[in-house]
């Protein structure tokens, strides 16, 4: 978080107004409720919107493999400098099949972890876009000797969901949610 200052806080249940309750009740009782739902909510055709295009990138009608999906949204957190996401995404990462190890080899420099050739062309490819927004010929060839081209469409906009997800949460200044255990190397931006 780059802001310890909530300029967009989430909403308690008292101050939704009918519309936002009528949006967020359905997915409160479904067990499904974070500081950035509460904070989106605020804005509810903007949260629809980001919903149905959250649910493609990080679903199952996104080509990437739950595995390579989690490491570009990783690397893009970390890159971006957006804890709530990189600390939220740790069980994901888990559960996608990153070892902690994996995990905490995606902090660091890629001569750090002996990467396979495929996880190379997905690091180096979300460095590429949060430096220059532009994925440079070298890593172009690295992606299309490992990935389709549904499969790097995809990539690059899971980079790029979480580039516009952290740019907002970081702005917005939601705090992580107590449930998950920040990451101390990001917390003390």
């Amino acid at each position: 978080m780059r802001t310890r200052t909530p300029r967009l806080p989430a909403l308690r249940d008292d101050q939704f107004n009918p519309e936002q309750e009528a949006y967020i009740r359905p997915l409160l009782d479904r067990g499904i409720d974070s500081g950035v739902i509460r904070s989106l909510v605020r804005h509810v055709r903007a949260s629809l919107a980001f919903r149905n295009w959250s649910g493609y990138t990080m679903g199952g009608a996104n080509k990437l493999a739950d595995r390579e999906r989690e490491i570009v949204a990783m690397r893009t957190a970390w890159c971006i400098k957006a804890g709530y996401i990189w600390s939220r995404h740790i069980p994901y990462g888990q559960q996608a099949g990153l070892t902690d190890v994996e995990m905490e080899a995606l902090k660091k420099p890629i001569s750090a972890h002996p990467w396979s050739a495929a996880d190379i062309a997905l690091i180096h490819m979300a460095e590429a876009l949060v430096d220059d927004f532009f994925v440079p010929d070298d890593v172009w060839a690295e992606l299309i000797a490992h990935f389709d081209e549904e499969q790097i469409i995809d990539a690059i906009f899971v980079c790029g969901h979480f580039c516009m997800l952290g740019m907002f949460i970081n702005t917005a200044g939601i705090p992580i949610d107590s449930d998950v255990v920040a990451d101390p190397e990001l917390e003390k931006l």
